[in-house]
């Protein structure tokens, strides 16, 4: 784009390419900026002809972005929102407001946070609801960027990892975190698995079938990247995406598993399991809340920061500070 079609590039284009970027849909972004479809098609032609580029081509249902739209999104995207902060910070009475939240989060984080964030709701945002998105990746900065959700709760260490050289680089990170908790894994069986009596040695531990909670129905978690480290290794037989579903699977057949300590006690589902110690250290899973940069000064997302965290504490017996 030449400083020419700068200068006379007209800014609402932008709002309007920001919203088809994060529906991947013409008809739906319309309805969201309160335009008809033809206009925003029309929008789309203008930005086109000034940036030179074809930005989204047709694609099933939606619209896919050309590898140019998806390279400028997170610059348009993050300089709206400060123009939006900037020109209407606005305020959050949690009393009144009648903000829908939605976090994406595992079960069994879900567990122990969610009855937290409820009880605070009650007590002080009786007309803020929230909405819980079950947990699909180890990854969920897509999620934060398109802003169909304004948190993710869960284990991260590769995008932490990511941001932690974000800021060695001297450069700042688009993603904001915050530790909410450190989980404790154990092995559970059935009442009655052969390996249910006394201690579990790692020879019988790898010697047995096992279920794995995958989030992306990969056969390899952080207990099969410490098995490797000790050039060990099991036989995961069957993923699921979800610890209630591998609970209920291994309380009725022989497959092993490993589930968040907590979750079985939220749960009750300790009183119909057998539960032992991993037969080999593991590194601590650190859970962090995850969120876009851009929303770091709004009212309304700090009121829901200090809510997660509150709710985290109180679910895990902490004192909130």
């Amino acid at each position: 784009m030449n400083q020419g079609n700068f200068r006379t590039l007209d800014l609402n284009l932008l709002r309007v390419f920001d919203e088809v970027m994060s529906e991947r849909n013409i008809t739906r972004a319309a309805a969201n900026l309160a335009m008809t479809q033809p206009a925003v098609s029309n929008a789309l032609k203008r930005l086109r002809q000034a940036l030179g580029d074809e930005l989204v081509r047709r694609s099933g249902h939606g619209v896919e972005p050309t590898p140019v739209a998806l390279a400028m999104w997170p610059t348009v995207r993050d300089a709206l929102q400060r123009l939006h902060t900037t020109l209407a910070p606005g305020h959050f009475d949690p009393g009144s407001a009648g903000n829908a939240f939605v976090i994406a989060m595992a079960d069994a984080t879900a567990a122990k946070i969610v009855p937290g964030l409820i009880h605070i709701l009650e007590a002080e945002a009786p007309l803020v609801s929230l909405r819980i998105l079950p947990l699909t990746t180890r990854d969920p900065r897509d999620l934060l960027e398109s802003g169909h959700a304004d948190m993710a709760i869960g284990h991260f260490p590769g995008v932490l990892a990511e941001l932690g050289a974000t800021h060695l680089n001297e450069s700042l990170p688009r993603f904001s975190h915050e530790r909410l908790y450190d989980g404790e894994y154990v092995v559970v069986m059935r009442k009655g698995h052969p390996l249910a009596r006394g201690t579990l040695d790692l020879e019988a531990y790898c010697a047995a079938r096992h279920l794995l909670v995958s989030f992306s129905g990969r056969p390899f978690g952080f207990v099969d990247e410490a098995l490797a480290a000790a050039s060990r290794q099991r036989r995961v037989v069957l993923t699921v995406n979800q610890f209630f579903t591998a609970g209920q699977v291994v309380a009725t057949t022989d497959l092993l598993t490993v589930l968040p300590r907590h979750f079985l006690e939220a749960t009750g589902m300790a009183r119909s399991l057998v539960v032992r110690e991993l037969p080999l250290p593991v590194p601590a899973v650190h859970v962090d809340a995850l969120w876009h940069r851009q929303v770091d000064p709004t009212p309304a997302h700090q009121w829901l920061r200090q809510a997660v965290r509150h709710a985290s504490d109180t679910g895990f017996g902490r004192q909130a500070g």
